[in-house]
């Protein structure tokens, strides 16, 4: 089996996607995760993973790290999904794809236990030395 070249995250991709962790957890998101998914996967390089307490702090936590990264120069993600019920909205962002779950739906589906051989990403200290 002849398996595709792994692409290498730029500084910018791992930039953008420490951005997007951030400012989830500017919106008092919780248990915030990146994960490295690039090796598994082939199709993105990250995953942020984190949750929201109710619908309205999903959907708030969903377009702060859209407006965050728009501000940042970055652009639009390629597709949202999720936003109408907000129990779990994807953004697509192509070289990185967040998650934002709803507690016991993020519970439910356990993409933390199902992606566990990925690697972690320091955010928080990363996000301390940029």
């Amino acid at each position: 089996m002849i398996s595709a070249p792994r692409r290498v995250p730029t500084d910018d991709v791992r930039s953008r996607t420490i951005l997007a962790a951030q400012a989830a957890a500017a919106k008092s998101a919780t248990e915030t995760v990146v994960l490295d998914v690039g090796a598994i996967i082939g199709i993105t390089d990250f995953f942020v993973i984190t949750s929201g307490n109710n619908v309205r702090q999903v959907r708030t936590i969903a377009e702060e790290i859209e407006a965050k990264l728009k501000e940042a120069g970055a652009p639009s993600p390629i597709q949202v999904e999720g936003l109408r019920d907000a129990s779990w909205v994807l953004l697509d962002f192509g070289d990185f794809v967040v998650h934002v779950f709803l507690r016991e739906t993020r519970t439910y589906y356990d993409l933390d236990r199902l992606w566990g051989d990925a690697g972690r990403i320091g955010w928080e200290e990363a996000a301390a030395a940029v």
